[in-house]
């Protein structure tokens, strides 16, 4: 039992050390919505998401190389809200001078936050994958980031994409380090459990005025527990894209010698 607790607040520091490009946003959202600001609060929470990122950068919390996939992760969101926000999506009601097609600049970092979490996350728990079938699963992360754009003009393919997704990544088994012991996780339950997390954040960045959906302009509701699998669906691609990353910097594939054998199985440590 002692073992088992001293693993657990092992875990939870390490998830909060990954979480903290996150934790960082979400602060700034809950004091930008009850403190007197001299700019309009979307500029506001702009020039603050900026300062997060160089503050994380100087200090080496992030290394240069996530930062550039922050980055990008922030301009593959904001081409998704541009579209997303056109359609009606949701909106963003309040007034700004850093918005374009009705989408504030600082909400690219709502995504480069999941981005930067899988990213950390990556390095802290020494993420390492077995039977990951890269090609299917890339194709089929591919057509679901182009779903949720071609769902509004044609079929939503959801349903059957989520079970293709399930099918490739039947197998794959996420290796992770706490404590100096390895442990797995397969793939699939890895991504269901990240977007019901992220599903709940939604619900506490909708209610501090992030964003709102057209249920919620009178008051603000609960977000549909269908949006659950949207978020699980959506992290699916930015696990692709951060374990494409990955690969190109040999971090990727678990090494054989290093494969767990039990739960908590001590091991040497993957190559870092």
């Amino acid at each position: 039992m002692r073992f088992f607790v001293t693993q657990l607040f092992r875990f939870a520091w390490a998830e909060a050390r990954a979480c903290t490009f996150a934790v960082a946003m979400f602060a700034g959202l809950a004091v930008s919505s009850v403190v007197p600001l001299p700019i309009p609060r979307y500029d506001a929470l702009l020039l603050y998401a900026v300062a997060v990122t160089v503050l994380l950068r100087l200090t080496r919390w992030e290394t240069g190389a996530e930062t550039a996939v922050i980055a990008a992760f922030h301009l593959v969101g904001l081409a998704f809200e541009l579209f997303k926000v056109r359609i009606g999506s949701w909106s963003y009601p309040e007034d700004a001078h850093t918005k374009i097609g009705g989408v504030p600049l600082y909400s690219g970092f709502l995504y480069a936050a999941v981005g930067s979490y899988v990213c950390s996350a990556w390095r802290i728990f020494e993420l390492r994958l077995v039977g990951y079938r890269t090609v299917p699963t890339t194709l089929v992360a591919s057509a679901i980031y182009v779903n949720f754009v071609s769902q509004h003009f044609s079929i939503d393919l959801r349903i059957p994409l989520a079970a293709a997704l399930l099918l490739v990544t039947w197998g794959t088994v996420v290796h992770f380090t706490v404590g100096g012991h390895r442990y797995q996780m397969p793939l699939a339950l890895s991504l269901a459990l990240i977007g019901f997390f992220l599903w709940v954040a939604e619900n506490i960045a909708t209610f501090l005025g992030a964003w709102q959906y057209p249920h919620q302009q009178d008051a603000w509701h609960l977000v549909h527990p269908a949006k659950f699998g949207a978020w699980a669906l959506l992290v699916s691609v930015t696990f692709v894209m951060v374990a494409s990353w990955q690969a190109t910097r040999g971090r990727l594939h678990l090494p054989a010698a290093a494969r767990v054998r039990g739960w908590a199985t001590p091991v040497r440590r993957v190559p870092s």
